[in-house]
């Protein structure tokens, strides 16, 4: 079985596959100095609910965009798993993607193992809206190539901001407030975020849209997205599943077998 591991700003994400399907999937907090030792009872632990072992797992494949994570999860893999771990940006290994923006070397991890997940499963032109500690959207063209996107602010980032820098507005739940009208400062922050996130992303759906000239297909990602589906009539999945299944093509493009 593989063993995925996806972190990211705020959370890292580790999934287990068999070779058919997706046996688990687990969030923790990223913390860059939490080392091999730390990981490991716990991801024991979470794996035993599943019915899973680290004896059950035969590779491993690591995507970061905290360097310093880096160290402690490769030891991770190699003491408790048993085996070196194909890592997204060692130079050894192959993406199968190409990569059309200015300066390629700049594009992050994340974003390429998401647009190859997406382009597995659903095909392009796509948009990938990622809602995490930023939001980022990314283009995926009709033959799989990264072409480019937008990054901005995530939704929790900005109400952090918002809270620091405004001594009297306190921290509120993400939630849609029913009305778009805030009768108090909570409703009316929850307002602001919840509608003018919406807002915000259908609006740039749309410009990318109307710029690249074809049918495009929008998926959402991210650990904030789940809270806006429903909401968005412009975007036509939500998938919590792509970074891990573009890990999981990564692993199969370089000669792994489950």
């Amino acid at each position: 079985m593989l063993l995925a591991i996806d972190v990211g700003n705020t959370n890292t994400k580790f999934a287990v596959h068999d070779g058919a399907d997706w046996r688990g999937q687990w969030r923790s907090s990223t913390d860059s100095s939490r080392t091999a030792d730390e990981y490991g009872p716990w991801l024991s632990q979470v794996m035993a609910m599943n019915g899973l072992s680290f004896e059950s797992l035969s590779a491993c494949v690591i995507s970061t965009v905290v360097p310093q994570a880096l160290f402690n999860l490769r030891n991770l893999s190699r003491r408790y798993v048993g085996v070196e771990p194909m890592v997204v940006g060692d130079g050894d290994l192959e993406l199968g993607i190409a990569v059309r923006i200015d300066k390629p070397s700049e594009a992050g991890a994340d974003r390429l193992v998401n647009a190859i997940g997406a382009f597995i499963e659903y095909g392009g032109p796509a948009i990938i809206i990622d809602s995490g500690t930023a939001t980022t959207f990314d283009i995926v063209g009709a033959d799989g190539a990264f072409e480019g996107g937008i990054i901005l602010p995530g939704i929790n980032l900005s109400l952090q901001a918002l809270h620091d820098a405004a001594a009297r507005l306190p921290r509120v739940e993400i939630k849609d407030p029913g009305l778009v009208i805030g009768k108090d400062t909570v409703r009316a922050m929850q307002s602001g975020i919840f509608w003018g996130s919406i807002d915000m992303i259908e609006g740039l759906t749309r410009r990318i849209r109307a710029e690249y000239g074809a049918p495009m297909i929008a998926i959402a990602t991210g650990g904030v997205a789940s809270l806006f589906e429903g909401a968005f009539s412009d975007i036509e999945h939500f998938d919590q599943d792509l970074t891990s299944r573009g890990l999981l093509e990564i692993f199969r493009r370089n000669g792994g077998v489950l």
